[in-house]
């Protein structure tokens, strides 16, 4: 018959084509000692579980030969140009093509052959699944003790602070998410802050975290390790407070204008007498100081926010909520217009009294703190008048699209 075949004759059909599950992605730079190492163990695990996946070692700059032992090896070698930790693992997952992504560093101090608990809690339905080294063990040597005492427990409870992460090991370095989910954090930091970032970004998009226990071995280098204790330790730092204006800003400011108010209004009727030192006018112009400088952070606070929420950094809170459905230029110039009046007002109507004694003396305690107040209202009004112009400008700008990114307004610390 005509097209037909006989059973004995060969056909050569294409080999069903099997979707990458896991990309395995190492940062690399100058690793010649234990990278071929890493990546052994790497693609011996994908092996045993059976699991379709890459192994991609994203080399920042090697001069060692790093990039050859890595490729000999079975690794996916990608150059990236631009130097720093973040940086590298950026360009490597960029460059993977699986659908979970398991990211750890090449320098054999954490086994890769035990990659097996993280895919099951992606495969579970978790988006970050993070390495506790406190859970599952440091072998001596493999930390030291400044990063296991104080770095560490200090910068990861200040992150569980203002984000409430609930992670117990916020800056291990080998740890698995998936890569739809990662997509939508937007990761921008091209150093150390990145394992930061990673977290942070998850926490506030209300990203499914969970942790295993991971063993810290001594790394296998013959040199120092890339990381600066107290360099890094800032940027990790600094990354938290900017993405937390509750912290650096809002409660600093709250503070501030709470005590430099309060301080001002008890000491307005006279001097007061603690124990056995006075407190009078110096005193309320410490006050008075202390409330025009938190002021002015509370607008600090409130450009973050809305300035994080338009970046798509930021889910939207009680703050930007309110800023988008209420805020006008025209009534924060009618606010601002009507402290300045009031604070004018005051200084006039001590100019009247002065001009009723006939430009003479007047009582030094009454009319310095009538001078306080309405130099705090004169100050207070046109620091709200250029902030007001300052947001409207912030209203005009729009980010560009490809920035935007959907955030849950999960309820958290930062965003109240």
């Amino acid at each position: 018959m005509l097209g037909a075949v006989s059973e004995a004759t060969p056909i050569d059909r294409p080999m069903p084509f099997r979707a990458i599950e896991v990309s395995i992605v190492m940062p690399c730079l100058n690793e010649a000692r234990t990278v071929g190492i890493c990546v052994g163990k790497a693609v011996q695990a994908l092996q045993e579980l059976g699991i379709h996946g890459e192994v991609i070692v994203a080399d920042n700059g090697s001069t060692d030969g790093s990039q050859q032992i890595a490729a000999q090896a079975g690794a996916k070698v990608v150059g990236v140009v631009q130097r720093g930790y973040g940086a590298a693992l950026r360009g490597g997952i960029t460059a993977a093509s699986g659908s979970y992504v398991i990211m750890g560093d090449a320098d054999d101090s954490y086994d890769f052959t035990r990659i097996e608990p993280f895919i099951t809690r992606l495969r579970a339905g978790d988006e970050l699944v993070m390495g506790n080294r406190f859970r599952g063990g440091i072998m001596p040597g493999a930390m030291p003790w400044h990063h296991r005492y104080l770095g560490n427990p200090v910068l990861t409870g200040i992150l569980n602070l203002f984000y409430r992460s609930g992670v117990g090991d916020a800056h291990c370095g080998l740890r698995a998410f998936r890569r739809d989910s990662h997509e939508r954090l937007n990761l921008l930091t091209t150093g150390m802050e990145f394992a930061s970032e990673m977290v942070v970004k998850a926490s506030l998009q209300s990203q499914r975290i969970s942790e295993v226990p991971v063993i810290l071995h001594p790394d296998g280098r013959d040199r120092p390790p890339h990381l600066r204790s107290f360099r890094d330790g800032w940027r990790h730092l600094r990354f938290l407070l900017l993405f937390c204006p509750l912290w650096l800003f809002l409660l600093p400011a709250y503070f501030l204008l709470f005590a430099g108010g309060g301080l001002m209004a008890w000491l307005t009727p006279g001097p007061r007498h603690v124990g056995g030192v006075v407190l009078d006018i110096h005193t309320m112009l410490l006050g008075s100081l202390c409330a025009i400088l938190g002021y002015q952070t509370l607008w600090l606070g409130v450009f973050s926010k809305v300035f994080g929420h338009r970046l798509g950094f930021l889910p939207p809170d009680a703050i930007t909520r309110w800023m988008s459905r209420r805020f006008t230029v025209e009534g924060g110039l009618v606010v601002g217009g009507c402290l300045f009046a009031a604070g004018l007002s005051m200084n006039l109507w001590l100019v009247v009294q002065w001009w009723n004694v006939s430009l003479g003396e007047l009582e030094v305690g009454r009319t310095m703190r009538g001078a306080l107040w309405g130099l705090l209202g004169m100050v207070l009004g046109v620091q709200t008048v250029y902030s007001t112009f300052f947001l409207g400008l912030l209203d005009l700008w729009q980010p560009n699209t490809a920035l935007k990114h959907s955030i849950n307004g999960r309820n958290h610390e930062c965003e109240k």
